[in-house]
Parts: C-alpha cells; sequence; structure tokens
C-alpha cells in the first residue's frame, strides 16, 4: 500500500473510530524529540584534525558546502570500509577526565541545522528518502489533521552522541540541549495563544524529556506542558547495548562491519546512558555470558574492562550510574506506546570468550531493541508514584522503529493526540493493548 492510499484510508479510520476524541479547531502545539541518530548531523574539520589516512585528510567527504561543512549523519559513503573508518574517527568522543565531560575529536566541530523544525528528522539522508525515512510518516500523519511545520508543529533534533550525567557532574553539549528545548516549549506556548505543549519523544529522546520536566518545577511543567507522548522509550536501558558495546552494532545498515564502528559507539556518552539500569534489571540474573564470567546489569563496569574499555569505568560510575538510579515519574500527564511481541536481545553468550565475534543470543519479549521490563520500567519502579495520569499502550509485532512508520501504530499516535486536544480528553492510569 502506497502512502497516498494509506494516508486516505487513515483519515476515513480515524472519523469512524475515534469520534470520542475530536480535536478543537485550534490544536496544542506539538514538539517532535528523536531518538539516537534520529536527525542529520553536520560536522566542519579544522586545521587541528589530524588523520593517520590520506584519503581522510584529503578526499572525504566528498562534499562539502563554501565553509566546510557536510553531513556527516547519515552519509552513505560510510558503507565503504575505508569511509566506515574516517567515520569512525570523526564520530568518536572523548572523556575529559580533568573537567569531567565529553568532548568531540580534536579539529572536529559538529553542529545541529534547522533547530525547531522538523526537516532534518524526516530522513537520515535526503538524496535517499526512501530508505532513509525516520520521522516522515509520522509527520505526514500530523499534518493531515491540522499539524504545520514551524507554526504548531516542531521539531528538537540534537546531537544524540551526547547525554547527560547525574547532579554535580557538567554535561556541556546535553544541557544546552535541555535550555535549547526549554526555550522551544516556551516560544511554541507563547506564539500558539499561551496552549500548552505536547511533546512526542522516540526512544533515547524520552530519557531527555523526561531529563527537562525533572530538572524544572512543577509550576513551569503545569504551566508549558499539555502532556508527554513517549515512544519505546528505553526508561532502564537495554541489553543490546551491552552487544553494542562488546562487539559493535550495525544498526541495520548494511555491509558495514560493526568492529570499525565500535570505538565510536563505545566512546558515546549517550550510549552509555542506554546500558542495562541495575535499578530496572534488578535481579542478579547474568545477561552476558563467556567460558569464565558471567555479567548482570550489576557488573558493568568489569563488563566494560573486560570488553578491553576500561577508560569508560569511570564516568559510567560517577556520571551514569547516579543518573540512572532516580527514575521519577514527572509531574505531567504521560502516554507510554511501546511495541511488543518481537524478539528482542534477552541473554548474550560469547562462547569462546572472545568479545571481536558475534555472540550466540537468547531472545525475550521486547520491541527488537529494547526489553520489556525497561519499556515498562517507569511505571514500575518510579522512584515517586506521581498522581498525574500515566497510561501505557502496547502494540503487538510493532518494533523499535517500526513504531514510527506501522499504520496502526500511526493511527494509535494520532488518536492519543486527538484526545488529548479534545475539549473532552480525559487521562486514566491503565495499561492497553492492541
Amino acid at each position: 500500500m502506497d502512502m497516498d492510499m494509506f494516508l486516505s484510508i487513515f483519515m476515513m479510520a480515524m472519523m469512524l473510530l475515534y469520534t470520542n476524541c475530536q480535536a478543537t479547531t485550534k490544536l496544542h502545539p506539538l514538539i517532535l524529540v528523536p531518538g539516537a541518530g534520529g536527525n542529520q548531523l553536520e560536522a566542519r574539520l579544522t586545521s587541528e584534525y589530524k588523520s593517520t589516512s590520506l584519503l581522510c585528510n584529503r578526499w572525504y567527504p566528498l562534499k562539502k558546502d563554501s565553509e566546510g561543512w557536510f553531513r556527516i549523519w547519515f552519509d552513505s559513503s560510510v558503507l565503504l570500509a575505508p569511509f566506515t573508518k574516517c567515520f569512525n574517527q570523526r564520530m568518536k568522543l572523548y572523556y575529559q577526565t580533568h573537567l569531567d565531560d565529553y568532548y568531540n575529536a580534536p579539529g572536529v566541530n559538529t553542529r545541529i541545522t534547522q533547530f525547531a523544525s522538523t526537516k532534518t528528522l524526516l530522513y537520515l539522508d535526503p538524496n535517499l528518502k526512501k530508505t532513509t525515512a525516520y520521522m516522515e510518516p509520522l509527520v505526514n500523519a500530523l499534518q493531515e489533521v491540522g499539524y504545520k511545520d514551524g507554526e504548531n508543529l516542531f521539531g528538537a533534533p540534537y546531537d544524540f552522541r551526547y547525554g547527560l550525567a547525574a547532579e554535580g557532574h557538567p554535561s556541556h553539549v546535553g544541557s544546552k540541549f535541555l535550555k535549547d528545548l526549554k526555550g522551544l516549549i516556551e516560544n511554541a506556548s507563547n506564539s500558539n495563544g499561551g496552549k500548552p505543549v505536547i511533546l512526542l519523544s522516540h526512544s533515547l529522546g524520552g530519557l531527555y524529556v523526561l531529563q527537562l520536566l525533572n530538572r524544572n518545577s512543577k509550576s513551569w511543567s503545569q504551566k508549558y506542558i499539555k502532556h508527554f507522548i513517549a515512544l519505546s522509550t528505553p526508561w532502564g536501558g537495554a541489553v543490546d547495548e551491552m552487544l553494542t558495546f562488546a562487539s559493535g552494532n550495525t544498526l541495520g545498515v548494511p555491509l558495514v562491519n560493526p568492529l570499525l564502528v565500535r570505538e565510536e559507539q563505545r566512546s558515546s556518552e549517550s550510549n552509555m546512558w542506554l546500558l542495562p539500569s541495575p535499578k530496572i534489571f534488578s535481579t542478579n540474573r547474568p545477561l552476558v555470558f563467556t567460558p569464565n564470567v558471567a555479567y548482570s546489569a550489576h557488573d558493568i563496569p568489569k563488563f566494560l574492562k573486560d570488553i578491553g574499555f576500561p577508560e569508560g569505568v569511570l564516568p559510567y560510575i560517577s556520571r551514569i550510574l547516579p543518573l540512572v538510579d532516580n527514575l521519577t515519574l514527572p509531574q505531567v500527564p504521560i502516554t507510554c506506546i511501546i511495541g511488543c511481541g518481537v524478539k528482542t536481545p534477552d541473554t548474550l553468550f560469547y562462547g569462546d570468550g572472545k568479545f571481536d565475534k558475534r555472540p550466540e543470543i537468547v531472545y525475550g519479549d521486547g520491541d527488537g531493541t529494547v526489553n520489556m521490563v525497561s519499556l515498562l520500567a517507569l511505571e514500575s519502579n518510579s522512584a515517586n508514584k506521581s498522581h498525574q495520569p500515566h497510561k501505557v499502550t502496547k502494540l503487538l509485532g510493532v518494533s523499535h522503529t517500526g513504531i514510527l512508520k506501522d499504520e496502526i501504530a500511526l493511527q494509535k499516535i494520532v488518536e492519543e493526540i486527538s484526545c488529548i486536544n479534545s475539549e473532552n480528553a480525559t487521562g486514566i492510569s491503565l495499561v492497553s493493548k492492541a
């Protein structure tokens, strides 16, 4: 079914099925916050940049603008092994112990373009729209019910390599994004007659939104936030992230050797944030096995050391553990929409103890990327029980990224937004299945 036919059927279904949630003519402004890798990222090299590869120094990238900026994510040339190595060098972050923070590689500047617009969220590579579409199907569905980019629909792209840290530790890039997102929320509300904002996040974006809400006052949230919709959020991390750290992860990109991007993935501050939380994976059940050692979520410092990444131990213990240990419900109504019934890595077996090889995997329930215990963790493991409405909708067979494209998922998302916009919309704390 092509997209035009789907949208026509979708609109008819909305009219028939959701008459109890008809939206008012004046929609609440809506801000989309993408997940890791969910928006384009640009880079520029300075005279400080030095590479051991002549190709990286002189020939890659193939295309730059007049000021030297080029799209580093996503660029299809990364599929070629020599360029994959260049990509790995330039995307890598460095933790500076004396500054207690993460920084780009020397000589590499990065930037986000078109902040507040959805344009860099639609496709990761605008030259390959069909194969790199990200939020384009969702944005199209939202436009069909009256949302317009730059008027009442906004995007909040960010440098997804960076994360946040526990209180008392700097995170200059992540903290700036929270400041920018807060400003966008206030501007979106003010430019729409003071209507509070609906925040719609995907994956990692939900962790950022949660931190924003919990780091601001209740009065601010009540004034500016109408509702928080979280899609596929890994509240407690994922076992799949241990596979990424141990052996690299191509994230579904064909032809790429995962070992060529493993170094960059290990350096990512946000990937550290997505490791399984001991608070959520609370038993001593091992998640990774080798012939001599078994690692639970409580053993991640030892795991990082044993896979050959000892430099990750200090920032994990000091910055990440205290952050993930404090999972608190925000003081706003929240709806979690998640996939379920999809084979999701649950236990990894490295039979010969070598992490350079792909492990045998035992699968459990989840959305194909995030384990079910993590997807449901916000309510079941929250440090406090908020009186705010909290709803969880499960979508059988919908994957982690498929939730942004699947026809039933899009119907459920727009239905929820229509209910929130409705004059008689109410929040009910429940778990529903579809």
